[in-house]
């Protein structure tokens, strides 16, 4: 039988033969063997914890783009996203859409006007089922067990862009140019980690801050537009928000099971 080593090396192997990875072969074995169990974030005592991490945002709390602005710039500057002028580099954790956009599934034409010119919040859905993690050849992108958000691990992923193509909220981006060169060098966070070119990256759900006893960045400057709390907990203020209010998901026919609803 073959051992487990083998087949990532094959696996590994015909992504770069295909011309899809954008290190070294031998780069990206070395950092998928060196990587044991998936990484984790490291948690301190206050640590918040939740059975399935779950985001209700009331789209009725945001009804232009100048108050999507601040959760936006909270989001990208947390985590160090670049900013480049040409589109074609874009990176984006969280961002502003249509409607239209956001849920092809359920626009009509005789639509809500007001409704259909509100912007809306877009990020990764964290998935209860994520097609990204299965398209994975490395398991740079992984479920974590203990609470469900949807990580990357940047030191494993070798840009073969499967979990972009896998992912059908576009909720990923790819680093065609070094973004460190996209960053203010004065405003860099140095509590998070700066990528490389070459690289997938996506919304996390603040990990890190959670890990420290803090909501997501977003969260905590939506002045109470976002909820975020433990969908398997049903005292939890996530599951009384959405007992309350009339929510929708994007794309729930394909069976993801997103975690990010919208009050409407």
């Amino acid at each position: 039988m073959m051992n487990s080593s083998r087949r990532s090396f094959i696996k590994v192997a015909g992504i770069t033969a295909l011309g899809l990875g954008t290190q070294p072969l031998t780069q990206a074995v070395a950092a998928s063997a060196s990587h044991g169990p998936q990484t984790e974030v490291r948690k301190g005592p206050d640590a918040l914890k939740a059975k399935q991490w779950a985001m209700v945002i009331d789209t009725r709390k945001l009804q232009h783009a100048e108050d999507l602005e601040p959760l936006i710039d909270a989001c990208h500057k947390t985590h160090n996203v670049p900013h480049f002028q040409n589109k074609k580099h874009e990176i984006k954790w969280i961002w502003e859409s249509h409607f239209h956009n956001v849920f092809v599934d359920l626009h009509n034409s005789y639509m809500s006007e007001e409704v259909e010119q509100r912007p809306f919040l877009a990020l990764c859905n964290h998935c209860e089922n994520p097609p990204c993690v299965r398209a994975c050849p490395t398991q740079a992108t992984f479920k974590r067990e203990s609470d469900g958000i949807v990580l990357m691990d940047f030191h494993r992923c070798i840009g073969c862009r499967f979990c972009m193509a896998a992912c059908p909220y576009g909720s990923r981006s790819f680093n065609f140019k070094d973004p460190r060169t996209g960053l203010n060098e004065k405003e860099i966070n140095r509590k998070f980690p700066t990528r490389t070119m070459g690289v997938v990256e996506k919304c996390n759900f603040c990990a890190e801050r959670l890990a420290e006893g803090n909501m997501p960045a977003c969260v905590e400057a939506s002045n109470g537009a976002i909820t975020f709390g433990d969908l398997k907990d049903p005292h939890s203020e996530v599951r009384a928000v959405l007992h309350e209010n009339f929510t929708i998901r994007r794309n729930t026919a394909l069976g993801t099971e997103p975690c990010v609803y919208y009050i409407v």
